[in-house]
């Protein structure tokens, strides 16, 4: 059978809705809206198989942070609200058909990136809702990024316009250029011009960190910077070997 796989990134769905509430927002209100825009992704994307992915709620901020110790740091918390009222939030998910999973010591983005190139490797169609651009280097022919906000497909012709490269080279650039947003470093002093200039030189991080013939200019940022490098670009990498420990029956999608 053809399979359409749907993967719903939950808290970049959940928290984007629950800031925009006019006045003081709620849990339920938070529900209500989200629930309405996953009928609409049921109602566009007519999944076979859909799933909304959760980052587990404990204090271990990951293998990330042991790379690299001011990942994601001062990002603010979750209002609190919102974190007591998860389970609410999932049972109206549940109520429309859709079961959650909740990602266990790594981040939800490496469930997310498993499953789907799980699924996108047999050459079934795979969606991944969600405004995260860092989900744009699994790119694949069978595998596409939505960004339901802006209504937009985070695709090949997205990445060449905001980054100047293609998907397969976003993490080489990231390792250079770094991502602030994330405290992700890079190389000091090679910013996003440089690394699409570099990336464009040479057709890989390795490619250039080994390159002989680099112009001075580079030269001098880069030495004793490497190691700096490869770990921007290892955090900025998603997992997709995780144990699934489950299949993917258990989440069919059935009109409720």
């Amino acid at each position: 059978m053809s399979i359409h796989l749907v993967v719903i990134d939950a808290l970049n769905l959940i928290r984007r809705v629950h800031a925009a509430q006019p006045g003081e927002p709620n849990v339920d209100n938070t529900a209500k809206v989200c629930c309405q825009a996953l009928e609409k992704i049921i109602n566009n994307s007519q999944p076979t198989h859909i799933v909304a992915v959760f980052d587990h709620h404990s204090d271990d901020r990951g293998w990330r942070a042991e790379l690299l110790p001011h990942y994601k740091e001062g990002r603010k918390p979750m209002p609190e609200e919102l974190a007591l009222g998860m389970d609410k939030i999932q049972d109206a998910f549940m109520a429309l058909g859709i079961d959650s999973l909740l990602s266990d010591g790594d981040e939800a983005d490496d469930l997310v990136a498993t499953l789907a190139l799980k699924v996108a490797s047999r050459n079934q169609q795979v969606t991944i809702v969600s405004t995260d651009k860092g989900y744009c280097q699994l790119l694949q022919p069978t595998l596409r990024v939505r960004d339901y906000f802006q209504q937009r497909w985070l695709d090949a012709p997205f990445v060449k316009k905001e980054y100047g490269i293609a998907p397969e080279q976003l993490t080489d650039y990231w390792g250079l250029a770094g991502i602030s947003s994330s405290k992700i470093p890079g190389i000091t002093g090679i910013g996003p011009k440089a690394a699409v200039e570099l990336l464009s030189l040479y057709p890989s991080l390795e490619a250039v960190l080994s390159a002989t013939d680099l112009p001075k200019k580079w030269q001098k940022k880069i030495t004793g910077n490497e190691a700096m490098a490869r770990a921007s670009k290892q955090v900025s990498s998603l997992k997709t070997d995780l144990e699934l420990g489950f299949n993917l029956q258990d989440i069919r999608y059935q009109t409720p």
